[in-house]
């Protein structure tokens, strides 16, 4: 990726930390550079546009399809584009969301820390029983490219009859039930799957509620946004047995993880891996370069938000 930014006809500065940008930081990007390729982790809110004023900024060339850190109304206002990442994270997040159905269904997390701890005492016929996965219900929260291809897993992979929601009907190559609400979904699935993106709109869209409807043997995935759960209520959820187990690749105050789901064996924990695989994060990293290389050739950008 940066041997094709450093092939535009622009100068490129590089930032070596990977944390996300600190407040200042933030506000010099848009001061200081025509173009910035932030990542998920820097929080270009209204405040910091409204800070900055008059912003040299004239795109943010998100790395990623969740732009959700991003105050898209604010940059708009401000004469500043934005775009994305659609399509190269799909079938990457897609895998991580059926890992993490195995995972918590089948209890590898549990017992690969039995193993490497020496704690194993050698095979018998009731141990460590989970929920087979085969022939399941699943229910996806959110049918777009992601929640499609984790569908077209489920069904063709697992034989696992498909569920979901979404905002609208949708015409998929499989046999697949649209719920009329998310409470129906919830308690009619075995597996639910979140797959919506992050925002004002979906903030805690998972909560107490939900967890309430679903059944015992039940377990959550969550491969969208963090804050798409409420951890709190997903944390008193598993403590009195209302579902059965959790699986985690983004959390709500990420990248700090709460310590009661650290403390939880029925919780599987990744940390943020969806889309961590070389040749998704160069494709990302070239389609980041193709929306900057067309704004820089006064073409219009491939993916706008």
């Amino acid at each position: 990726m940066l041997d094709a930014a450093r092939a535009l006809d622009a100068e490129v500065v590089v930032r070596e930390e990977t944390g996300p940008l600190a407040d200042a930081e933030l506000r010099r990007a848009l001061r200081d550079f025509d173009i910035v390729l932030p990542t998920l982790g820097d929080m270009f809110s209204a405040q910091v546009f409204a800070d900055v004023g008059g912003a040299r900024c004239r795109l943010l060339a998100n790395f990623g399809v969740g732009y959700n850190h991003i105050d898209v109304a604010a940059a708009h206002a401000a004469g500043i584009a934005v775009t994305n990442t659609p399509g190269a994270v799909t079938d990457a997040t897609a895998d991580i969301a059926l890992m993490l159905m195995l995972m918590s269904a089948r209890r590898a997390g549990e017992g690969e820390r039995m193993v490497r701890a020496g704690q194993w005492p050698g095979w018998h016929p009731t141990q460590m029983l989970g929920l087979h996965m085969s022939g399941k219900r699943v229910g996806i929260v959110g049918l777009g490219r992601i929640g499609q291809a984790i569908a077209h897993r489920c069904h063709y992979g697992f034989g696992m009859e498909v569920h979901y929601t979404s905002r609208s009907e949708k015409n998929v190559p499989f046999p697949a039930v649209r719920a009329p609400d998310l409470m129906a979904l919830a308690e009619g699935v075995d597996f639910l799957v979140i797959a919506v993106p992050g925002g004002a709109e979906t903030h805690h869209l998972i909560g107490e509620d939900v967890f309430n409807a679903m059944a015992p043997h039940g377990h959550l995935v969550n491969i969208s946004r963090g804050d798409v759960v409420d951890e709190a209520a997903l944390a008193s959820a598993l403590t009195e047995g209302k579902i059965a187990g959790a699986g985690l690749d983004v959390y709500e105050f990420e990248p700090q993880v709460s310590e009661a789901l650290l403390g939880m064996e029925q919780v599987t924990l990744l940390p943020h891996l969806g889309t961590a695989a070389l040749e998704v994060r160069t494709d990302m990293g070239r389609m980041a370069v193709a929306n900057i290389a067309a704004f820089l050739n006064g073409e219009t950008l491939p993916n706008p938000v």
